[in-house]
């Protein structure tokens, strides 16, 4: 473990905090708190807590000791001088005189020792910080340290790697009588440089932020530094591996189906992240993967994010699909019926306490690697990273003992306490949380627009387009994944989605909007350019369709195809016929579509749109037709019943729209500001 600490550095921070009137000793607890927080091996997703005890005035003037407390789930490695509410120490001290204190007093303690109300809620571990007396505080889920306190010796491993360095005290749930524990073990060892609470996490002492820190990487460093020992002499072999076939499914292949089944009815879908490596696969292929593998969270501070334990799937034989569906299939219920029980056992434990749902948040497979998933790509991450976290964990215990994970009760305690789940906050889900959207031709124009609809609607977004600068560019403008593909080739189409599956689960919805305006007389037109222009606007279209439905089977919940067709398909216009010819193909073909895969629960609709500002109708060439028709540009493009120009805008509303529409399919919805001659008869 490196210290990362620079003088320099920490000056630089504080001195550019104090022109915006933060003093030099709260900069430095959030220059040391960033180092903490930018160590994953440290602290994962809002974990781990740091405070500082100082001295200010109040609204009255007077002089008063204050505690700047992290804020309960603020993520340590972007924490600003904001996310540490300033509250009265005194108060909260004298709390240490009662002998009990239930958690909405504790919580109605803190929200009145705030000295501004709209401060964001200080950590549920205050009162600990608050009750010792060192002036800087840090604490941590250290991998390494968690992996000497989570088996059976976890005491006395700490005492041969720490001697009288720290007090150790057993597990207790964060609040008060943690907080009184870790008082009274700081007391019998006032020269401790940090406190271990088994099962949970380190928090080291100092009179200065730096020394804090730098207590907190030795500290942690010592307990790599044994378990590397561990690992030298090899005191045992670690995850002997199981009989694998010679060959698995991909993961483009395995996603779909996992995100199909891991999936009830009323309930959004759900966002998968995949992750691999040599010790993710060391892990999950490992012999005894039923038992290290459902042993527990590392610290159970993680179980809100990821459920007590992850599902274990079956190995994806390549070529047996339909086994590992089925095999699969069961494997979630019986995970669901495990999940019921565990709160049916519990639930007396709580009061007015809405349960999640069943479905695991980590699948682990045999021969691949492992899945984090989440109710969008963000959660998912998390939820993967915390795996991989306790994956490495878990692998260190192994390799120097045997892990074990908290008692059923407690990992129950902590994942229906309300300060936890109030983490994950009870914000109004977005229309189209939870489903992944691909556009094509997304870099510009009705593409990009719509890649932007589909992306404020909540949805991930994975954007289509030839170059690969341009697709980048939108992609982060979105928010979403960008990739290279020219849909008139079936084999990159196909790399396309198999993209997406790998880095989302799956697809929901599919916008096949790609295409370009050829021109010609069609009495005159070569063959070549005819075939050009079928070969984007009317095949492309057809290519992205079959893998849709091929990602959309695998899925099982049905899907929604969208087709950005034109007013040529129904009203040619001169010389045009080289574009309307192929589009006209493409609005059949969403028909045929609705006909023939209603059964899969996919739904085909489209959208015709005319005179939209794109690639396919330049200013140049809006110039041009406007002057050939004798008006003026804004009378050319608001040439329609309404008397105004249609924008991109308006037809990435109209697919969103479309999208949402669930029982609606075979439709055709026009976007073009009112033209009877472009209506459907």
């Amino acid at each position: 473990m490196k210290n990362l600490w620079s003088d320099r550095a920490a000056s630089a921070f504080a001195t550019r905090l104090a022109r915006a009137g933060i003093s030099r000793e709260l900069a430095l607890r959030v220059y040391s708190s960033r180092l903490l927080g930018g160590n994953p091996a440290l602290v994962l997703h809002g974990g781990g807590n740091t405070s500082l005890k100082t001295s200010g005035r109040d609204l009255t003037g007077e002089v008063i000791d204050i505690l700047y407390m992290k804020g309960s789930g603020r993520d340590l490695g972007a924490i600003e001088a904001d996310g540490f509410p300033a509250l009265r120490l005194a108060p909260l001290r004298a709390l240490a005189k009662r002998k009990k204190l239930s958690d909405s007093q504790m919580l109605d303690a803190l929200a009145s020792a705030k000295l501004v109300a709209t401060a964001p809620a200080p950590s549920v571990e205050t009162l600990l910080h608050a009750f010792l007396p060192a002036r800087f505080i840090d604490h941590t889920h250290a991998n390494a340290l968690l992996a000497l306190t989570n088996q059976e010796r976890g005491n006395a491993l700490c005492a041969e790697v720490f001697g009288d360095r720290v007090a150790v005290i057993p597990y207790a749930m964060s609040g008060f009588a943690l907080a009184a524990a870790a008082k009274k073990a700081v007391e019998a060892n006032p020269d401790a440089e940090g406190l271990i609470v088994m099962q949970h996490g380190l928090f080291t002492f100092g009179e200065t932020a730096k020394e804090a820190y730098g207590r907190m990487i030795d500290l942690v460093g010592r307990a790599e530094r044994r378990l590397a020992k561990g690992q030298k002499n090899k005191v045992r072999k670690v995850f002997a591996t199981r009989a694998l076939p010679k060959k698995t499914a991909s993961v483009a292949e395995v996603a779909p189906v996992l995100r199909g089944l891991i999936h009830d009815d009323g309930m959004l879908p759900l966002i998968a992240d995949f992750r691999t490596g040599a010790a993710i696969r060391a892990f999950v292929d490992g012999r005894d993967l039923a038992r290290y593998g459902t042993a527990g969270t590392a610290t159970p501070d993680h179980v809100i994010r990821t459920k007590p334990t992850p599902l274990i799937a079956p190995v994806p034989v390549a070529g047996n699909l339909d086994a590992f569906r089925a095999d699969t299939a069961k494997a979630v219920a019986a995970f669901k019926k495990n999940y019921k029980a565990y709160t049916a056992r519990n639930k007396k434990r709580v009061k007015d306490v809405a349960f999640a749902d069943p479905l695991p948040r980590i699948v682990l497979v045999p021969g691949l690697g492992l899945f984090g998933l989440g109710e969008n790509a963000r959660a998912a991450r998390i939820a993967a990273d915390i795996a991989e976290a306790n994956i490495s964990t878990i692998a260190d215990a192994e390799r120097i003992g045997t892990f074990k994970g908290l008692p059923e009760s407690d990992v129950f305690d902590i994942e229906y306490w309300p300060p936890e789940r109030a983490k994950l906050g009870r914000a109004v889900a977005p229309a189209l949380q939870g489903r992944v959207v691909l556009v094509t031709g997304a870099a510009s124009g009705i593409g990009l627009a719509t890649a932007k609809a589909f992306g404020s609607a909540g949805a991930e977004v994975v954007l289509t387009d030839l170059h690969k600068k341009s697709v980048e560019a939108a992609a982060a403008d979105v928010g979403g994944l960008g990739l290279v593909c020219d849909v008139t080739k079936p084999a990159q189409v196909r790399r396309a989605f198999d993209k997406a599956c790998e880095t989302f689960g799956g697809i929901d919805i599919v916008v096949s909007n790609a295409g370009a305006a050829w021109q010609g007389e069609i009495g005159t037109v070569d063959d070549a350019t005819l075939r050009k222009s079928f070969e984007l606007n009317f095949f492309a279209h057809q290519s992205v369709a079959q893998n849709a439905v091929r990602v959309m089977r695998a899925q099982g919940k049905g899907g929604c195809l969208l087709f950005n067709t034109s007013k040529q398909a129904v009203n040619p216009g001169e010389n045009f016929g080289p574009y309307g010819l192929p589009k006209a193909a493409t609005l059949f073909l969403v028909r045929q579509y609705a006909v023939d895969h209603g059964k899969d629960g996919i739904r085909a609709n489209a959208v015709n749109a005319d005179r939209i500002r794109s690639g396919l109708l330049t200013d140049a060439m809006i110039k041009s037709r406007a002057k050939a028709r004798k008006l003026s540009e804004a009378d050319y493009m608001g040439g329609n019943l309404l008397g105004r120009e249609v924008t991109a805008e308006d037809v990435a509303q109209a697919f969103v729209s479309l999208a949402l529409a669930e029982s609606s399919t075979g439709a055709v919805l026009t976007v073009d500001g009112g033209n009877i001659a472009a209506a459907l008869r």
